[in-house]
């Protein structure tokens, strides 16, 4: 059976961000992973969602493309994990391992660190299909 506490959600986010390439691995051991059970308010309110279901991840933070050595970071880069959205995903598809639905939201997330948008993401992962 999978753990699915806020442990096992840290380890298999640990697991897809080791089997990144190399140039890809070490921009990310920059960014700090959090796993929250819900997001919070503020962060719906500024996406403009109201159903906290349908928010698995985020990326909080300037996108590699958009970075300037010669700016000031006030904090790191996030990558957040919502776990109970991504608990509720995992139940109503039925049709994916735990482990492969975390991984997707991280690669997700680390994908808009490394700059690429939502369109540049399907183009590649057709999740959905």
């Amino acid at each position: 059976m999978t753990k699915t506490d806020a442990a096992a959600f840290h380890a298999m986010a640990r697991t897809a961000i080791e089997s990144f390439p190399a140039p890809f691995a070490k921009a990310a051991a920059e960014v700090l992973v959090r796993v929250e059970d819900w997001p919070d308010d503020a962060m719906l309110d500024e996406l403009g969602i109201d159903d906290p279901l349908d928010l698995t991840g985020l990326y909080d933070g300037v996108p590699m493309t958009h970075k300037s050595f010669a700016d000031p970071a006030p904090y790191p880069d996030t990558v957040w994990l919502f776990r109970k959205p991504i608990l509720a995903e995992w139940r109503d598809r039925g049709d994916v391992d735990l482990p492969d639905l975390v991984a997707h939201v991280t690669v997700h997330e680390f994908a808009h660190h490394f700059g690429w948008s939502d369109d540049d993401i399907a183009t590649i992962d057709r999740w959905w299909e």
